[in-house]
């Protein structure tokens, strides 16, 4: 066991400029993970306790830019810690705008009785909807058998077991929606980013492409999915969609053209991140 906790964080730290934005927080993160305790114990005891040999093999691994949360396999999203694995996105929180938009929509006096969250990968935003409207159930689906067996089991380690079902569909796939019913919330992260993009190594290198690229324009699952909302929403439903900071403008008019009235949400930082789809039948806080 090495000894001292807060210098072996200054350095860890120190090291990891060079491929975190937020060096300091990997290191602390990285360290409780090897530790086995929550971040907030270990900086309570940093001075109480050693580092276990085993932290340097994970410091490795980030240095590597592999992410944080492939290598302790959770990502806080929400008011939830959910288990991620490579065979997801990584949930951010950018995507918790989504989440926003349908709260403000619906408003503290209603909810929606049935969700649905298309590519719901680690099930990020299904059950944190589910959370946020604790009458509702619905399904999340995902073209990935591997990602809905870890949506599943945040469902299942998180509560949501008999609210929250999942099911095997591909968009890209004639007739994926047959026997799918209608739904009063949709939710859907779809991948939205041009094919020509040089992501991160950290994104490029370990996250699922096939969640992140989307044709040359970035817009090839908007157009299958816009068209087909008409046959997803109960009268009144609603559906969230979010998209790359560049992208509103096209999904807008993919929208229109399906008869589809549009409203634009922006995250924290202000980039467009969030087009909602409604028929105009009923509006209720938004």
């Amino acid at each position: 066991m090495m000894t001292g906790l807060a210098s072996v964080l200054r350095s860890a730290a120190i090291a990891l400029h060079s491929v975190s934005p937020t060096p300091r927080l990997d290191a602390e993160l990285l360290l409780a993970h090897a530790l086995g305790i929550d971040r907030s114990e270990m900086l309570l005891r940093q001075h109480d306790l050693c580092t276990p040999d085993s932290f340097e093999a994970l410091l490795a691994r980030r240095l590597s830019d592999e992410p944080v949360a492939y290598i302790t396999g959770t990502q806080a999203f929400w008011n939830m810690d959910l288990q991620v694995t490579p065979d997801v996105l990584i949930p951010r929180a950018d995507s918790e705008t989504l989440l926003d938009a349908a709260m403000d929509w619906f408003g503290p006096d209603r909810s929606p009785g049935r969700i649905a969250d298309l590519g719901t990968g680690s099930g990020a935003l299904f059950l944190a909807a589910l959370s946020i409207f604790p009458t509702a159930e619905g399904l999340g689906i995902d073209a990935s058998r591997a990602a809905l067996a870890v949506a599943s089991n945040n469902a299942d380690r998180l509560g949501f077991t008999g609210r929250a079902r999942f099911e095997h569909r591909d968009w890209t796939k004639t007739n994926w929606n047959d026997g799918f019913g209608k739904f009063d919330l949709i939710l859907c992260n779809p991948p939205y980013i041009e094919e020509t993009v040089v992501l991160s190594p950290m994104v490029a290198a370990h996250e699922p492409h096939s969640a992140l690229f989307a044709g040359k324009e970035g817009l090839d699952d908007y157009r299958i999915l816009v068209p087909i909302l008409h046959e997803l929403l109960n009268p009144g439903g609603v559906a969230f969609f979010e998209i790359g900071y560049n992208q509103a403008e096209s999904v807008g008019n993919l929208a229109a053209q399906a008869g589809f009235l549009t409203h634009l949400r922006h995250d924290l930082a202000g980039n467009p991140r969030v087009v909602r789809f409604s028929l105009g039948i009923e509006q209720y806080n938004d």
